[in-house]
């Protein structure tokens, strides 16, 4: 499992992955979710969509999964469509939606309204010349390559600008290879605002450059639609619907599965981070990349003074310390009377948690925050290497499924049941890891209780599965150990959804309050509600 640090740019205040809710105002909604209006019914339904997951639980969000294929059949059925009442050319009529977002309602009210606008707006201005074709002029001169021999082919769109084939191949390649661009390719004259069609791009380049062309078109498609994301997977090509909209990020977290088995964040495209919200992953992941080092090297490197509260550095190998400043003698270890230290009450092993008044100035305070801090972010990274960990052995996990055959004589089916282990661990360690992150911000209420215990009891439970799925295959093989990891498993994800309900149910209803202000950050992700 890679870690989420890894990803904090995704989220940055730069980030634009989720649009504003003012635009394409007609995708909006997820069904059987109350925080949303209805589902979206300008995406056709099309049985060769991939997936279509409705929503189970309360922390369920209702989405589908989409291939290539789809997602090129969704805009050729809104382009026929377009076409039909608008009567002008297909090409035409997928430059005009590409232009308003692939919004066709806003579009054909404006259209309506001033089509004369609307063209010039969108790059199918006027015209001085007839179709788009490749012709051979009398006597034509190339202005970019300034070739006028006999028989030079040319080319020239609705514009009137006339260019030969191999420049505007050339152009083409640049923009299309190079620069990624496809969407709005401008004619090669400077000051022209003429779009090529993709009949016109057809005429002009290679087989693999229009399929490049196409992929980019699909790309830029999906990126317009507020409701459309693509799986951030490796070689991953499918595109996932799902009809959240940004304000309502503080209401829930959009986890989505993808048909090849990514499990990521709708809203912020992380990987799955339930129950925190994305506003929240966003300041733990900065927290923990800005304050782990500085911390964990305080903690490990310093302390205060149990007398006057000074800063101290260990700068020798005895726990024996003596304040420069007031002379204290006292135990490292403990920080308890370097003079009582040995005596058979003492415990030097055990943490004692201070009283507010014994932080009462500034450098005692910022002490406890940190030890706070180091806390949940200790319990944090631990799951994320357990997870880790998890990883290694479920990629093992085959392996040592084929050896329990060998061993017991079982079939293939019937060791399946340690493929169910495995992935329950990776699952459950997942959320346990974000369960800290979201406890760290988690104001004290009498709702806090009921989450630490049901934190509580995943994770044992995780705990006991782990040390049970680790056991050597002579083991496995007893049918007892079988029925306990069957059960065990079984167990892990009940707590796991149990969990997840609990804290989905209050994040939608609003009763979670945290002890910083998430409302505005200027993150391009929801806010949360807090105290104030």
């Amino acid at each position: 499992m890679d870690s989420d640090e890894d990803f904090v740019s995704t989220i940055s205040s730069g980030d634009d992955g989720m649009q504003d809710d003012t635009d394409n105002d007609d995708l909006s909604g997820v069904e059987d979710y109350d925080v949303f209006d209805d589902e979206p019914d300008d995406l056709p339904d099309d049985p060769s969509n991939k997936s279509d997951k409705k929503k189970g639980t309360s922390f369920d969000m209702s989405y589908k999964v989409y291939d290539p294929q789809a997602i090129q059949l969704q805009q050729e059925e809104m382009i026929n469509e377009v076409n039909l009442i608008l009567e002008m050319r297909k090409e035409d009529a997928a430059i005009l939606l590409r232009h308003f977002r692939w919004n066709k309602e806003r579009l054909n009210e404006d259209y309506l309204d001033n089509p004369a606008k609307v063209l010039e707006e969108a790059g199918l201005g006027p015209s001085s010349s007839g179709p788009p074709k490749l012709e051979v002029i009398p006597g034509f001169m190339c202005d970019i390559c300034c070739e006028d021999e006999e028989g030079l082919q040319s080319f020239a769109m609705k514009c009137g600008h006339r260019y030969c084939v191999d420049c505007y191949l050339q152009y083409l390649t640049q923009k299309i290879r190079e620069e990624g661009e496809a969407a709005r390719i401008r004619c090669p004259a400077e000051s022209c605002q003429r779009i090529i069609d993709a009949r016109s791009l057809d005429l002009l380049v290679t087989p693999q450059l229009a399929h490049r062309y196409q992929e980019l078109l699909n790309r830029t498609y999906v990126e317009d639609k507020d409701i459309l994301k693509w799986c951030p997977a490796p070689d991953c090509e499918n595109a996932v619907e799902c009809a959240v909209k940004k304000k309502d990020l503080d209401k829930v977290v959009p986890t989505v599965v993808c048909e090849c088995g990514n499990r990521f964040c709708f809203g912020c495209i992380l990987n799955d981070h339930q129950p925190a919200p994305c506003e929240l992953v966003k300041r733990w992941l900065k927290k923990c990349a800005d304050d782990s080092e500085t911390a964990n090297w305080i903690s490990a490197n310093t302390k205060e003074c149990p007398k006057c509260n000074s800063t101290i550095e260990k700068n020798g190998g005895c726990n024996h310390m003596t304040c420069r400043k007031c002379k204290h003698e006292f135990c490292w270890m403990c920080m308890g009377l370097w003079s009582e230290h040995g005596t058979s009450w003492y415990n030097c092993n055990r943490f004692e948690e201070r009283s507010g008044t014994e932080a009462r100035d500034a450098q005692a305070r910022s002490r406890v925050s940190l030890e706070r801090y180091l806390h949940y972010y200790n319990r944090y990274a631990n799951h994320e290497q357990s997870a880790r960990l998890d990883k290694d052995i479920y990629q093992k996990t085959e392996k040592k499924m084929v050896q329990l055959q060998t061993a017991s004589g079982m079939s293939w089916i019937e060791v399946q049941y340690l493929n169910s282990a495995s992935q329950a661990l990776q699952t459950c360690r997942q959320t346990l890891k974000w369960t800290y992150a979201f406890a760290f911000y988690l104001a004290r209420n009498n709702l806090t209780s009921i989450f630490e215990d049901n934190q509580k009891d995943l994770e044992l439970a995780v705990e006991a599965l782990s040390e049970m799925f680790e056991k050597p295959i002579s083991e496995l093989s007893e049918s007892k150990l079988k029925g306990d990891i069957m059960d065990k498993t079984s167990y892990c994800n009940r707590r796991r959804v149990i969990l997840l309900e609990d804290t989905a149910e209050n994040l939608a209803n609003g009763r979670w309050t945290f002890n910083v202000d998430l409302k505005s950050t200027g993150s391009g992700v929801g806010s949360i509600s807090t105290r104030g």
